[in-house]
């Protein structure tokens, strides 16, 4: 008989049995070592990289192969990780030994290589938004359903526990009826905002593929700050939305127990930075209405970044959100009934948590913190914001044929 390779069945006992083919083979035992391939390695992918670098002799991993359109950055990570550089991600995905995927690219490149991986029946940790646009979320949902491969979303903040917990708080009714969640993710840039150093030595055709990494997008001529700073710009990012509110409504999503909202408006515009080249504002807002009655309000400046508490409030008691985990306060008309609360929470926002779960998913079947459908309504979320503002509408959410609509 044929030799089995590292992407066939090891020890799996009754999982195997829940997976389609495509999936089969990549099932671990609990020893394993399991072989990383790394798309994308600009900035985002350092901390990832940093971290799997210290976890690989205490899990048992390997980064196998590096991968990137620009070559200078390919080498760099090469050096960090010790992984192969490897042209093409097809070709990290072609590789049998890989078991799972880093997918660290802008944003508009995060469902064909997941789509692709899933495709391969590799492992899959996709940087957040778990993808560009609603669509493609579906598609990917769909995929990852059909594949039975594991997904892991990089929304690290579900790797904190605060928001599993607080939602046992929110379903026993200690907070009363929640009717207002509220959270924010600002910072305070001087003179431009998002916008990053420019690398002389990249240069388009003889060490960056630029054709490639435009990817479906209008293709137009090198831009060093489209290439660099590439969350600036419609193109690739829904900006704030998809950067940074995505961590901070998923994690509202958890903690409340969400999935799709009925309603979404957002406002805001270049009003610190006006001469910006940047398409994106520089201050968003967003206001979500779930079905379940209650508003979520998102907010954000890069222009100012005194923190905004994050809290659910409920008609009883306030739920707020601290460094530790979570104090839970009774509204003085209920301060007969309901008891005050301190939650020391477990794990944190770390990415090497969010890998470890990964992992252990792959190799033991673990739940994931952050799956495709944690994904998807993250993405549903922060896609009709961008649209609402880029239309200046008021969208509504078509739940029996889940698209957007005007409201």
């Amino acid at each position: 008989m044929e030799s089995l390779s590292r992407r066939n069945f090891l020890a799996a006992g009754a999982t195997v049995m829940s997976l389609d083919a495509a999936a089969y083979n990549r099932v671990r035992g609990a020893n394993e070592r399991l072989r990383i391939g790394i798309i994308g390695c600009g900035g985002m992918a350092g901390g990832h990289m940093r971290a799997l670098v210290r976890m690989k002799e205490a899990e048992n991993i390997e980064v196998a192969s590096v991968c990137d359109l620009w070559d200078v950055r390919a080498e760099e990570a090469s050096k960090i990780t010790g992984g192969k550089v490897v042209k093409g991600y097809k070709n990290v995905l072609a590789d049998k030994d890989i078991d799972y995927v880093l997918n660290a690219t802008p944003e508009h490149w995060h469902a064909q290589i997941t789509l692709d991986a899933a495709d391969a029946g590799v492992h899959v940790y996709c940087e957040k938004p778990m993808t560009y646009s609603i669509e493609e979320a579906k598609k990917v949902v769909a995929k990852v359903k059909a594949t039975g491969i594991k997904m892991q979303v990089g929304v690290q903040g579900m790797s904190d526990d605060s928001y599993e917990v607080a939602h046992e708080y929110v379903k026993n009714g200690t907070l009363g009826k929640v009717v207002i969640a509220q959270i924010d993710y600002s910072r305070n840039h001087k003179d431009d905002f998002w916008l990053y150093e420019e690398k002389p030595n990249a240069k388009p055709g003889e060490n960056l593929d630029w054709n490639t990494w435009q990817g479906s997008t209008k293709k137009r001529p090198f831009d060093p700050e489209r290439f660099f700073s590439w969350r600036r710009f419609w193109d690739y990012s829904g900006g704030i939305a998809s950067d940074l509110f995505v961590h901070r409504v998923t994690r509202l999503i958890k903690a409340l127990g969400l999935t799709f909202p009925d309603k979404v408006v957002a406002t805001g515009g270049k009003f610190q930075f006006p001469n910006s080249k940047a398409d994106i504002p520089d201050t968003f807002n967003m206001l979500l209405d779930y079905p379940e009655g209650v508003t979520i309000q998102l907010v954000s400046s890069m222009a100012n970044d005194t923190p905004v508490t994050h809290m659910l409030r409920g008609h009883k008691a306030t739920l707020e959100f601290t460094r530790t985990g979570f104090n839970i306060v009774p509204q003085r008309l209920y301060a007969n009934e309901v008891k005050p609360v301190t939650y020391e929470k477990k794990g944190a926002e770390d990415i090497a948590l969010h890998h470890k779960n990964l992992q252990a998913a792959i190799r033991k079947n673990e739940a994931l913190k952050c799956d495709c459908m944690l994904g998807y309504y993250g993405v549903v979320a922060a896609r009709m914001g961008v649209e609402s503002f880029r239309k200046r509408k008021y969208l509504a959410w078509d739940r029996a044929k889940e698209r957007v609509v005007n409201a």
